[in-house]
């Protein structure tokens, strides 16, 4: 089994439809997914996907598309006789439909709607997918290498427990009422929380106080679909870090992923931030 996160009757005979958004996660998804010998196929986001890894693909195995083209999506996975899909990178629900036309299937998915949220816009489409006889996989499948693991992945944390605990409650209570997935915090002081405008804009908020001794948290919420939605901590969230004068992160092992993993803990030791897997 080349990962953990595979359900136990994978067929790794069977394509998968990568479904990749920005940045690097679909890239070293990709290559994880190449290295385990099982075939892929790419269904790449107009504007979005890094077009490296679009050309890294025969154009009969990949097809580029509009994030509102929902029916189309389904259509290639029809075609492509995925077994799997994996959903990779950004394409948040803000932008997944914003300056576009949805196709008929977007468009009838956000009408039965009530909420529309990353959880229910997903969810959805997870479902459509799944209806298709496609399992939608986790997202930390073939990149077990790249998440967090428990205790030191650089330095000391050389908090106090209490704190560190305290941080780690506000974060989880902030991921249970569905606002974000991460805070700062500081002798028990609450700093900042993650919302809308995502974990970035929260560091540089967080670092206009006082940061000696400072502790972002990244966690999941407790029911986490890790089919869509799984947090990353990668070389930006440590740039942003480093910039607002913060020294510590706490992520959730298993389930933060730590992307450019190796780079990251070369780049955290450089700047001397402490890493931490709780």
């Amino acid at each position: 089994m080349p990962s953990a996160y595979l359900p136990r009757d994978f067929d790794s005979k069977r394509p998968v439809a990568l479904i990749a958004g920005r940045g690097r996660y679909p890239v070293i998804t990709a290559a994880a997914i190449r290295a385990a010998g099982v075939p892929l196929r790419l269904i790449a986001m107009d504007d979005e996907t890094e077009l490296a890894l679009i050309a890294s693909f025969p154009e009969s195995e990949r097809v580029t598309l509009n994030v509102g083209q929902v029916g189309r999506m389904l259509d290639t996975l029809k075609a492509f006789g995925a077994g799997y899909a994996l959903m990779a990178g950004q394409v948040k629900p803000k932008k997944l439909f914003h300056g576009l036309v949805p196709d008929l299937k977007a468009a009838s998915i956000l009408f039965s709607l009530k909420r529309r949220n990353a959880e229910t816009i997903f969810g959805a489409i997870a479902a459509e997918i799944e209806k298709l006889g496609v399992t939608l996989l986790d997202a930390r499948a073939f990149i077990d290498d790249h998440l967090a693991t428990v205790g030191a992945m650089t330095g000391k944390l050389g908090l106090d427990d209490e704190y560190v605990q305290h941080g780690i409650h506000i974060a989880r209570e902030i991921a249970r009422l569905d606002i974000g997935q991460g805070c700062v915090v500081r002798k028990g002081t609450v700093l900042a929380v993650e919302a809308f405008e995502g974990t970035d804009d929260m560091l540089r908020r967080a670092g206009t106080f006082k940061t000696d001794e400072t502790l972002f948290v990244k966690t999941v919420k407790a029911n986490q679909d890790f089919r869509f939605d799984v947090p990353v901590f990668g070389l930006r969230t440590l740039e942003t870090m480093h910039a607002a004068g913060l020294h510590a992160a706490a992520l959730e092992a298993g389930k933060v992923i730590v992307l450019d993993k190796p780079a990251v803990l070369t780049q955290a030791k450089a700047w001397d931030i402490t890493l931490h897997g709780f």
